[in-house]
């Protein structure tokens, strides 16, 4: 018999939702001095020392990530607009109106946009050689 199955003679193992002995300890070390700490870095912070106060910022006032881009773009529902889009994604970062990560975010949802135009565009030939096919099967 396995060492872990139920009623086995050597052990039944650790209770369910048991803790082992690292993770006790560590509670234990951190619940008792971490208020502690915190309020020390706090003061710091209030007193002028600017890493406390990043270290304080960082955990209470989270990063922006990215933030809302306004291009003018033309409309895109063909590979004509994707081209026209692309290339002002491209004028905008060149004149400093978005960064070039801005740019490369608004990029990949054009390439998005051209994979399902690409897929419509394959769906739809595939239609028409389907009834091509069909016409000459009837003549």
């Amino acid at each position: 018999m396995p060492p872990f199955e139920k009623n086995n003679q050597f052990s039944t193992g650790r209770p369910r939702g048991a803790r082992n002995k690292a993770v006790v300890w560590r509670e234990a070390v951190g619940g008792a001095g971490t208020e502690k700490v915190i309020r020390r870095v706090q003061k710091e912070a209030e007193r002028g020392n600017m890493y406390a106060a990043a270290l304080v910022l960082a955990r209470t006032w989270p990063r922006r990530r990215g933030r809302p881009v306004q291009i003018d773009l033309p409309a895109v529902t063909d590979t004509n607009g994707l081209v026209a889009a692309q290339a002002a994604v491209i004028a905008a970062m060149a004149q400093g109106e978005i960064s070039p990560d801005e740019a490369e975010s608004v990029a990949s949802v054009l390439e998005t946009q051209r994979r399902a135009i690409e897929t419509n565009d394959h769906a739809r030939q595939i239609e028409e050689l389907r009834a091509e096919v069909g016409k000459l099967g009837k003549s």
